[in-house]
């Protein structure tokens, strides 16, 4: 059992080295590239709604904004909604850089999990599903836990 604990440790491990590895390889920190990979994946976010996201302040989100603004990789725009409120959206071209520094890890695991069946890939997909809300909550508890220090 300890074997397989170490084999998902270093799974965790490669894949947090990567994400590190492309956000220095695209010039972000690792906050931005998390954020801008929120964005890309669910569209025009609100500030706020970015901030709770990313379990940063609004002033730290504000100046992650203003860093991935001034990168070209996202613009504001005001809320249809509410006007007081700013959006921050994506800019769709600004992200093809952002595929080739990713790309050679999509081929690999994609490659990878061509390798199993189609049962073994449900198997995968549904872990996929389930793992990263887990991994949201618990980060949000660490949060929590580290506010109520």
């Amino acid at each position: 059992m300890a074997s397989l604990h170490l084999v998902f440790r270093r799974y965790l491990d490669a894949v947090g080295l990567h994400g590190l590895a492309a956000a220095e390889a695209a010039g972000l920190h690792a906050s931005e590239w998390y954020a801008l990979s929120l964005l890309d994946l669910e569209g025009p976010l609100t500030s706020g709604e970015l901030s709770t996201r990313t379990g940063l302040t609004t002033g730290a989100t504000t100046r992650l904004i203003d860093r991935l603004e001034r990168a070209g990789y996202v613009r504001r725009t005001a809320d249809p909604a509410d006007r007081r409120k700013v959006v921050v959206e994506p800019i769709p071209d600004a992200l093809t850089g952002v595929e080739a520094i990713v790309g050679p890890a999509r081929r690999h695991i994609a490659d990878i999990i061509a390798s199993y069946t189609p049962e073994q890939q449900e198997l995968l997909f549904d872990y996929f599903a389930r793992a990263a809300p887990a991994y949201r909550e618990a980060s949000e508890e660490i949060r929590q836990a580290k506010r109520g220090k």
